[in-house]
């Protein structure tokens, strides 16, 4: 393209801030990963460093932002009239004084401080001879190709861009395009006409980006592939969590109509971080609670909340509308354990170990083992359902015909085992007594049949006490799963929210009984969900103590402030995130993310820091309407 035709793209791709940055590319450093003091220092996603240096301007340290992008024309030209740039993210922006790089600390000290003294005055100039600023960036692995009629296309991959060469800053427009375009264009929507209003823009917030110039570039992911690929959530306390999930939340309930969201709200706040979609007459949900709520108050009481609305008497007057609307309800313990199919299955795998140098001990428990699995097949019943009496009574049958067959002797376990079936039919019938005695409370059947429901959108569980609470997961999502496998059933997709992560998928190494159990059901449901249209959001503010073959299913991920070095470490080894970026976080404020996503982005993989719109607001509003 002549000279012409390429200042008129140029122009319409990037900016210099009315002529402020002019910057060359000056090193390509490669990095290397061989396992050693570097690689604990430096993130896995790019191979190399770049180094670029810009003629000092005052008022340009206070436009350039880290997360910015450059371009820098790479050697890969793909022919006459169409040049091919090199992407990179800004990952550290700093200046430099020439006076004071040569400043000794053996120096005479009064010297010194005259040196730093008339130093203060030179940065008030733009004396480009003494002052430069230096840019860190890092190659993002996608290309920009421009063509001479005006249009340009992003290639993905890395190509060495040339020493040297101009580096170009990506205006907000074409930010604008590469973040969001494909999510816009899908959802219909105009990206230039953005609101806060939940219920009006889709957006999850704005990126953090050009806020010198008060330009607003929103950010938009695809609800779809962010639900069914899973996405997780981390920062310590007070970062933001709840807030952001409940953001996204009310963004994906509002802007899809084929989802669903079961919230294990072990923190119990939730009721209060959605309650104007709880109290909307129009959207289904339910709230079920640890125990029975008889007034108001008491529901009140059990909800927690920012510490600035803790007294506030208008959340009274919505938690009473989502009270007559019949929208609460409480969850009903089983008193009377029944065993499940999967539990006959371990069962006998136990005895197989304890029996393996019996081979006549062997045949009896394979000709049980084999009368399960054709009953469940013939039946249509999966592993995680409750066996019921005719199963009972057949199983009793053959285990007592299989141990006379192969002559186990009476006094073994084996023996013991085959034939005392018959007394689980008194748990089945004191638990199918004590059901009909109690009314208005919830079983697990029950929240399972609540969730599949053609019309419920929400059902948030919030109860506190782990143990239970965990044994609820455990038992719900092993149906869920089971069932959408035994119907090959994706729709409605059913997001599964586990807030505070810690408590249901802790280091398996590291837990043992019930916390075992579910972090090795939750992994499940995040390495074969998405098949099944159920996804997951994983929320935690010590993403160490996490269960890592779980973590590494999470497709999207919202990183907040992390202070432990191990934390960032593990979320740039996990993430393939660059330790250079992933540092930025530690001068994030509340609310304030990177966000990065290998599919549900407007563009794969690259870490874009994003300011998320405050549910707080919303919830406002609605007390404000509604008092």
């Amino acid at each position: 393209m002549n000279r012409q035709e390429e200042n008129t793209v140029k122009n319409r791709c990037f900016t210099d801030f009315d002529g402020k940055f002019r910057a060359r590319l000056a090193a390509v450093v490669p990095r290397y990963f061989s396992g050693g003091a570097d690689a604990k220092l430096t993130g896995t996603s790019a191979r190399y460093q770049c180094r670029v240096k810009i003629e000092y301007q005052k008022d340009l340290m206070g436009l350039l932002e880290e997360g910015m992008l450059l371009a820098v024309r790479n050697f890969k030209q793909v022919s006459d009239g169409v040049d091919r740039y090199t992407l990179m993210e800004i990952s550290r922006v700093w200046p430099e004084h020439f006076g004071l790089r040569g400043l000794s600390d053996h120096g005479y000290y009064p010297m010194q401080f005259e040196i730093i003294e008339q130093s203060e005055a030179d940065w008030q100039t733009d004396d480009t001879s003494t002052m430069m600023i230096q840019i860190d960036a890092v190659p993002i692995n996608y290309d920009l190709i421009m063509k001479g009629n005006g249009e340009f296309e992003f290639f993905k991959g890395f190509s060495y861009p040339v020493v040297g060469s101009p580096a170009y800053l990506l205006n907000s427009g074409m930010i604008n395009r590469i973040y969001n375009k494909r999510i816009t264009d899908q959802l219909g929507i105009d990206a230039l006409r953005t609101v806060e209003d939940a219920r009006v823009d889709p957006r999850l917030g704005l990126v953090k980006m050009f806020e010198a110039n008060k330009t607003v570039i929103p950010i938009y992911v695809d609800f779809e592939k962010l639900v069914r690929y899973h996405f997780g959530v981390f920062a310590f306390t007070g970062g933001g969590k709840s807030n952001l999930t409940s953001n996204v939340l009310r963004r994906i309930l509002l802007h899809s109509e084929n989802t669903k969201v079961v919230l294990f709200d072990i923190s119990c706040e939730y009721s209060f971080l959605l309650l104007d979609l709880l109290a909307d007459p129009v959207f289904p949900s339910k709230i079920v609670l640890e125990h029975s709520v008889d007034s108001v108050e008491q529901f009140f009481n059990s909800v927690v909340k920012p510490r600035e609305y803790e007294d506030d008497e208008r959340i009274k007057a919505g938690l009473q509308r989502v009270m007559k609307q019949g929208k609460v309800a409480y969850y009903t313990k089983p008193k009377h354990k029944v065993p499940k199919y999967i539990q006959f299955l371990d069962e006998l795998a136990a005895q197989r170990k304890d029996n393996i140098g019996k081979p006549h001990y062997m045949n009896a428990i394979d000709k049980i083992h084999d009368a399960v699995l054709a009953y469940m097949e013939e039946n249509g019943l999966s592993e995680g359902q409750e066996v019921n009496e005719a199963f009972v009574r057949y199983i009793d049958g053959v285990a007592r015909e299989a141990v006379e067959q192969f002559r186990v002797h009476d006094k073994s376990g084996l023996y013991a085992w085959a034939t005392t079936r018959t007394t689980i039919l008194d748990v089945i019938k004191n638990k199918r007594e004590k059901e009909k005695t109690e009314t208005g409370g919830l079983t697990t059947e029950n929240i399972r049949e609540l969730v599949e429901d053609e019309s419920t959108r929400l059902v948030c569980l919030s109860i506190s006490d782990p143990f239970t609470i965990k044994e609820l997961a455990i038992a719900l999502t092993q149906e869920l799963l089971s069932r959408r496998k035994r119907k090959f059933q994706v729709k409605p997709y059913i997001l599964l929210v586990f807030d505070e992560a810690q408590e249901f998928i802790p280091a398996t190494g590291d837990s043992s009984g019930i916390d075992k159990k579910c972090s090795r059901q939750v992994e499940k449901i995040l390495r074969q969900g998405r098949k099944y249209g159920l996804g997951a959001c994983i929320s935690t503010q010590r993403i160490a103590n996490l269960n890592t073959n779980a973590l590494q299913q999470l497709h999207t991920y919202f990183v907040g402030t992390l202070p432990r070095p191990y934390d960032r470490l593990l979320i740039s080894d996990t993430f393939m995130i660059d330790k250079g970026i992933l540092e930025k976080t530690l001068e994030f404020a509340p609310g304030e993310w990177l966000l990065s996503s290998y599919i549900a982005t407007g563009i794969a993989s690259v870490p874009i820091f994003i300011k998320a719109d405050n549910v707080e607001k919303e919830i406002e509003k609605y007390l404000k309407n509604n008092a």
